[in-house]
């Protein structure tokens, strides 16, 4: 449980994060209390061409002998030093590294080669031995997973009094569900109480799903779950919940690389006609950052490129 706790405090610290004015920055700041004269940032401009050339993760700006921008591979040695377990990184060559700075940067180096074709950012820390997802546990997996995304929007409600961490239209949302006497309190229960509570209480469970569906799908805002889109909860998840890379490759039904709303609702057991408010405007998007920086799902990495699916519980 207190792992469940560590990932959602992660995802509120990404709500934090937003920068734009959607109603997630809990600090609105004047930009003139920190701005410099005009003349002197276009100085700096000029002088440095770097500074609003953007780099994928792994690489960083040099100017050439032109004096234009261009992205160049990381040192991995160039990259701050780490201190804590968490900031470790697991890639799918079952070696760690120090951190996701350590692992882009390395990866970067191998371009163009068959290993770092193959070489993903797999989880987030150390790399350990993670069992085998029995059919068994698959099946419960959803029922653990719907249960969570319904508490986490609660907590991230009773938090928002002034933090601003979602939207009206989420709030009215939520609030229905915070206010319902018959809810399942937030606790470690089992698979039995989690499927008997869905089935008697289906509608509390269908914003959760749809929400974490709208937190993800964000580049582009299309009705489709990639690679790196499903990254920041993936990543964190796999240490703790050894089913996850099994489930959502049975959530991809497919097997096109892309997980669509409808396979997502579908194996988290919502039924098909709710699968389509999810694109009504309702979610609001966090960037995937405080918690990781790009990773794929089952071993795909930023910008790169059969299980049957668990039984949805009725």
């Amino acid at each position: 449980m207190r792992a469940w706790i560590f990932f959602l405090l992660c995802l509120a610290g990404k709500a934090l994060a937003a920068p734009e004015p959607v109603g997630a920055n809990p600090v609105q700041v004047e930009v003139g209390e920190f701005e410099e004269p005009t003349e002197d940032v276009e100085e700096i401009v000029a002088e440095n061409p770097c500074q609003n050339h953007h780099c994928k993760h792994g690489k960083v700006c040099e100017v050439d002998d032109n004096n234009s921008p261009m992205c160049v591979c990381q040192d991995p040695s160039s990259c701050p030093a780490t201190s804590g377990v968490f900031e470790k990184v697991c890639g799918t060559d079952n070696k760690t590294y120090d951190s996701s700075c350590h692992f882009f940067a390395t990866k970067c180096t191998l371009e163009g080669t068959k290993k770092g074709h193959k070489l993903h950012l797999d989880y987030i820390g150390p790399c350990k031995f993670i069992p085998a997802c029995l059919d068994t546990e698959l099946t419960e997996f959803p029922l653990r997973m719907r249960d969570w995304l319904k508490n986490v929007l609660i907590t991230l409600y009773e938090r928002d009094e002034d933090n601003n961490l979602l939207t009206e239209k989420q709030k009215l949302k939520v609030k229905k569900i915070h206010e319902n006497e018959k809810r399942l309190e937030a606790g470690d229960h089992t698979v039995e109480l989690l499927a008997r509570d869905f089935e008697k209480n289906y509608n509390m469970y269908i914003f959760p799903v749809h929400w974490q569906f709208g937190q993800l799908d964000q580049h582009p805002i299309d009705g489709y779950l990639s690679h790196t889109e499903l990254a920041p909860l993936r990543a964190p998840l796999i240490p703790m919940e050894h089913c996850t890379t099994r489930f959502f490759e049975a959530c991809d039904l497919d097997n096109d690389k892309y997980i669509a709303l409808e396979e997502w609702a579908s194996c988290f057991g919502i039924k098909e006609r709710e699968y389509l408010p999810a694109r009504a405007g309702d979610t609001q998007k966090f960037p995937p950052q405080g918690c990781s920086n790009g990773p794929g799902w089952w071993g795909a990495g930023e910008g790169d490129a059969g299980v049957t699916p668990a039984a949805p519980v009725p």
